[in-house]
């Protein structure tokens, strides 16, 4: 910084007050600093710049997410970029895989480089392990499933009633015997979706087929086999409710690979990047990937600013999109 001073011929404050952006400059010595800076290839160190004014931010926000190639993931993710580039805030970014101690690697791993707040989409069944960081002040917002064991703000989506609007559309179109294909049973999300799955049977006068229930799919494979597997038996599925988005695509592929993707129901849940070209087009339960980004941000950025209101829980509704593959009849 002395050196942009020197070359610009201003004093050393002057040129603190151009790369933190304060007012006070006139148009011309701004000018005369920004082309010093640009000749010296100076770049302003934020950290130290915190540090010598006593500000502890770091100018960073942590999020972990599932699986941020996951195309919900990746919406999610876009969505909390947005909101920080507005701040200049920067975010370190990963991926849990649904493993419990990746997740508390990772988030002792961000407390340490002093993120000034932190998103978590968790693995662990509780989160006990935060209650220190929280005590101390540390932002965290939970994002697709609820916090257990602290209390801190969450914006989630109500799973079961999703899961059960579509399988009641499913009902509605004349199917009895609808397979339902899922995610882990552990993990909180896929329990409240079977448990729609289930309801939906329940409100309609019936009972869901338990050997039509597959869970534990954790890709677009398994869940091909899964339905190849199903539609083997004497009284195979006439439609398949496919609890996640690449869950859908397994399905879809496997349909299509024998030749029944037009007599064959198919509803999703979570919507995803040419859903609605396929023939038919996918039928699937959207999350508003978006809104649930501005919540989690606005919540986010309202703690780091100072908020200390009790904790939020943000619960939003998901949307049945019909497209056509939802519609095919028994």
């Amino acid at each position: 910084m002395r050196d942009v001073a020197a070359l610009a011929g201003v004093s050393l404050k002057t040129v603190s007050r151009v790369v933190n952006e304060e007012s006070g400059v006139s148009t011309d010595v701004r000018s005369r600093v920004e082309r010093a800076i640009n000749q010296l290839g100076y770049r302003h160190n934020l950290a130290a710049s915190n540090l010598r004014r006593g500000n502890s931010r770091t100018g960073t926000v942590g999020v972990l997410l599932q699986d941020v190639s996951n195309s919900f993931s990746a919406g999610l993710l876009r969505s909390l970029e947005d909101a920080a580039h507005e701040r200049d805030v920067a975010i370190l970014a990963s991926s849990l895989d649904e493993e419990a101690q990746r997740e508390r690697n990772l988030v002792s791993s961000l407390v340490r480089r002093r993120v000034d707040g932190l998103v978590l989409m968790p693995a662990t069944h509780r989160q006990d392990y935060l209650a220190e960081e929280l005590r101390s002040g540390l932002p965290v917002v939970f994002v697709d499933r609820a916090p257990h064991g602290v209390d801190a703000d969450s914006v989630t989506v109500d799973n079961r009633r999703g899961a059960a609007e579509a399988t009641a559309h499913l009902i509605r179109h004349g199917h009895q015997r609808i397979a339902y294909l899922g995610d882990l049973d552990t993990i909180e999300t896929a329990q409240a979706r079977v448990a729609g799955y289930r309801q939906a049977h329940r409100d309609a006068g019936t009972e869901a087929d338990p050997r039509l229930e597959v869970q534990g799919l954790r890709s677009s494979e398994a869940a091909g086999d899964a339905v190849e597997r199903l539609l083997d038996l004497d009284l195979p599925p006439t439609a398949f409710f496919a609890a996640r988005n690449s869950l859908a695509i397994g399905t879809v592929q496997a349909l299509r690979a024998l030749g029944r993707v037009h007599d064959v129901a198919v509803v999703g849940f979570d919507d995803f990047p040419l859903a609605d070209v396929l023939d038919p087009g996918l039928t699937v339960v959207r999350q508003d990937v978006r809104r649930i980004g501005t919540e989690v941000s606005r919540r986010l950025f309202a703690r780091i600013d100072g908020d200390d209101s009790p904790p939020q829980h943000t619960v939003l509704e998901p949307t049945l999109v019909v497209r056509g593959s939802g519609e095919i009849k028994p």
